[in-house]
């Protein structure tokens, strides 16, 4: 079975567990074998003037308690994995187990599953219960880093809920960034433009979002080493994933001392793909939930 471990790890776990059972089966055995009522030397300590360490046993029962679950064990360890590469007599797994309620699952519901899929983004954005299904979804997967209300968070995550999209709002592009992940790669330019000209960049960066960006002492630099990807008027790419820097959205911080943080240091976002995880109804209901109007999960 695969989700077993195989080779080295599968014999030493197999020779921990069965060198425990023996070992607990031979501390028990010889306690239990000793006379009792013996007490030890007359040297050893006395306590409140009787009270003497002796050498009887427990009591009885607990050897048969003791006796009773090591009896267990070994029927657990015959029938169940427990031995390394050992499947047991059932071949049970909690992998086997999932992908048989898995697939219970969708034969149970594949007509639903079926008629959900054909249904077009605009209604599933209109029907109630589809759209609590993908709330759902959302916070299983995303709420982690974009928050429970999609609002983003941390000056790390982008909202979700705007009408800024760094890849595209496109429904093609929500399913790309949705299935595949994405990673951003904003080079630092600090040894480039030293500080005078990182602080120079970031006040032209922020006059263009205010819209008095002409003839500002940053721009010379700013239409030669960032136009490039965000574009003369900073209008963004959402081909290549760089922002609109003329707007008010701003992930990282939009205060003069993150906008050069961002300039002198770079960033480097990363989107983990979900196209493993999610199936392709999953994927659709979560497009329909982020491009239907703004609403808490």
């Amino acid at each position: 079975m695969a989700d077993l471990p195989q080779g080295f790890w599968s014999g030493w776990i197999a020779v921990i567990t069965l060198t425990s059972l023996a070992g607990l089966a031979w501390l028990v055995l010889s306690i239990y074998s000793r006379p009792a009522g013996q007490h030890g030397s007359e040297d050893d300590p006395v306590w409140d003037g009787n009270l003497r360490e002796g050498s009887s046993p427990a009591p009885l029962w607990w050897f048969w308690l003791i006796l009773a679950a090591m009896v267990f064990s070994v029927v657990y360890l015959m029938l169940y994995p427990g031995l390394g590469s050992w499947a047991g007599a059932f071949r049970w797994s909690q992998g086997a187990q999932l992908a048989e309620h898995t697939g219970d699952y969708l034969e149970e519901f594949a007509a639903a599953r079926r008629e959900l899929a054909a249904v077009s983004l605009a209604d599933l954005a209109a029907n109630p219960d589809a759209m609590r299904t993908a709330g759902r979804l959302f916070l299983d997967n995303c709420s982690a880093c974009h928050g429970r209300d999609a609002r983003g968070q941390a000056q790390l995550f982008p909202d979700l809920r705007d009408e800024d999209w760094q890849w595209g709002g496109s429904v093609e592009q929500l399913e790309l960034t949705i299935r595949n992940g994405r990673k951003a790669v904003m080079i630092p330019w600090q040894q480039v433009l030293g500080d005078e000209g990182v602080a120079n960049v970031a006040g032209y960066v922020r006059a263009l979002q205010a819209g008095g960006a002409t003839g500002h002492a940053g721009e010379a630099q700013y239409q030669q080493l960032c136009v490039a990807c965000h574009g003369p008027g900073g209008d963004g790419n959402a081909a290549l994933g760089a922002p609109r820097l003329n707007d008010a959205a701003w992930l990282y911080g939009g205060d003069e001392g993150s906008v050069e943080a961002s300039i002198a240091n770079g960033r480097n976002g990363e989107m983990p793909a979900f196209g493993g995880k999610l199936d392709d109804l999953q994927v659709k209901l979560l497009i329909a939930w982020l491009m239907a109007p703004p609403a808490a999960p």
